[in-house]
């Protein structure tokens, strides 16, 4: 939702655009995947081949009408012309062990300016943090004038708080 809202602070909306998420088919790029076909912005995922979002998810997904959504093992593929780039770590809590394995599949899927430069002119990089840079995201990307990730994680907090109020109603006295 925080990215979402950081998408609609620096676009105006989602609706027209099209999002591509690079790297691990994980739980940020399922969320994505149901974020597209309930919202029905375009959506293209590279992951490496194994690698690629949950089949169940997927096949929810696209069995919804407004689902515009691709998958991809070509970075390339992905980010031509995209009004958003995405990424996340290769290696998320819990799969530390397999870091070294990863590293090889993941392998030509670093967010850095060659990929960037593919995508729209004023398009805007995303990345839920934390980053390992030089891994999935160049410093120069990520600290570049198209990175909207420090909104993007201050924007979490509000999305939190929103969220929060949201559940718990008015409150009486």
């Amino acid at each position: 939702m925080a990215d979402l809202f950081t998408v609609m602070e620096y676009k105006g909306t989602y609706e027209g655009l099209t999002v591509a998420w690079v790297g691990d088919g994980n739980n940020m790029a399922n969320t994505w995947v149901e974020a597209a076909a309930i919202l029905g912005f375009e959506l293209r995922l590279a992951c490496p081949k194994g690698y690629e979002p949950d089949k169940n998810v997927m096949e929810w997904a696209l069995s919804r009408a407004s689902s515009a959504i691709t998958v991809t093992h070509d970075p390339a593929e992905a980010v031509r012309g995209a009004d958003v780039v995405n990424t996340d770590v290769w290696a998320s809590m819990g799969q530390e062990a397999e870091q070294k394995e990863r590293e090889k599949a993941f392998a030509g899927f670093c967010v850095d300016d060659t990929l960037v430069a593919l995508a729209k002119p004023d398009c805007m990089v995303l990345h839920c943090l934390p980053a390992h840079r030089g891994e999935e995201i160049a410093d120069s990307v990520i600290e570049g004038p198209r990175s909207a990730v420090w909104d993007e994680a201050e924007n979490r907090l509000h999305v939190q708080k929103a969220i929060m109020a949201s559940l718990m109603g008015k409150q009486s006295n």
